[in-house]
């Protein structure tokens, strides 16, 4: 294999090409007029090409180095995410846990600090993000996912299924709260991604207007909801805490399913082994007495 070019040349002459200026080539990569002058000659005289015509008081890529900089830059931009992504994997000590900002907030973070008491060596990371994190690039040890399962090439522990609940502020219109359901149906409704069809068809009414308020993040629902600005239908697992702490009402004894399951995922990765075991094994003890609260509460 014939020796490659320097990382340095090889960035000097990206810059260069890209930006059509030695000075301002120069002054991005913090380095002297000269040394990239120096490193062009250089990456010149190895590949045995030219790159660069002078053109005026300018410079212009030849055909060689207008291809050539065009597979640089692919090279250089992979060699880029290569780093990062290797720099941002989990470390020894180190949890890193991806879940969705809604249960995170709301179910996940009220229960962490018993984790951490019995666990305390971890230091934990929470990665909120809407998106569904690929776990096998190995930035993640473990996160919670919504769905019917089956996810290829990960480890798979069913938490709970869920169930949408209609709740409201207690001091929603005053605290004159609706009962019936064409009384909570007639608004106004904090509408979120979360479909009306099955409670509404459970309670034999008539589904919402598509006027109002319409929020496709769960913390913005719960937070308009608790600020009185309608009712909203949302999963029993992100308003537990608020209907025991009182900031929440639940308005109707009817509830319909939700579709998607929680689960607890995990790429099979010898040096997070440890580390995933403990965590999974926590999670199904908290979801143990979750559920035996909730059975609790319903009787």
């Amino acid at each position: 294999m014939r020796p490659l070019p320097p990382l340095s040349a090889l960035r000097s002459f990206e810059a260069l090409a890209r930006l059509g200026s030695v000075t301002q080539a120069a002054s991005e990569l913090h380095v002297t007029h000269s040394a990239i002058s120096q490193q062009i000659r250089q990456l010149e005289e190895m590949l045995g090409v030219v790159l660069f015509v002078r053109e005026g008081r300018g410079l212009r890529l030849t055909e060689d180095g207008r291809l050539y900089a065009l597979q640089v830059r692919i090279g250089l931009t992979e060699l880029t995410e290569a780093t990062r992504l290797i720099q941002a994997r989990p470390r020894d000590g180190e949890l890193v846990v991806a879940v969705l900002p809604s249960f995170g907030a709301h179910w996940l973070l009220p229960r962490l600090p018993r984790f951490q008491a019995r666990f305390p060596q971890y230091r934990i990371s929470l990665r909120a993000s809407l998106d569904i994190q690929d776990l096998r690039q190995g930035l993640v040890d473990i996160g919670v996912r919504m769905g019917q399962g089956g996810w290829e090439g990960l480890q798979q522990q069913h938490l709970f299924d869920d169930e949408l609940v209609v709740v409201a502020s207690p001091g929603f219109r005053q605290g004159k709260l609706p009962r019936t359901p064409a009384e909570i149906v007639a608004g106004p409704v904090v509408r979120t991604v979360e479909s009306w069809m099955g409670w509404c068809q459970a309670a034999g009414v008539e589904e919402p207007s598509q006027a109002g308020l319409w929020i496709n993040d769960s913390n913005l629902v719960l937070q308009a909801v608790q600020q009185g600005m309608g009712v909203a239908l949302e999963r029993r697992s992100l308003v537990d805490a608020g209907l025991k702490s009182g900031m929440l009402v639940q308005l109707s004894d009817i509830v319909v399913p939700y579709p998607y399951p929680h689960w607890l995922v995990w790429p099979q990765r010898e040096s997070s082994l440890l580390k995933q075991r403990e965590f999974a094994g926590w999670m199904a003890e908290e979801v143990a007495v979750y559920q035996q609260e909730l059975a609790q509460a319903a009787r």
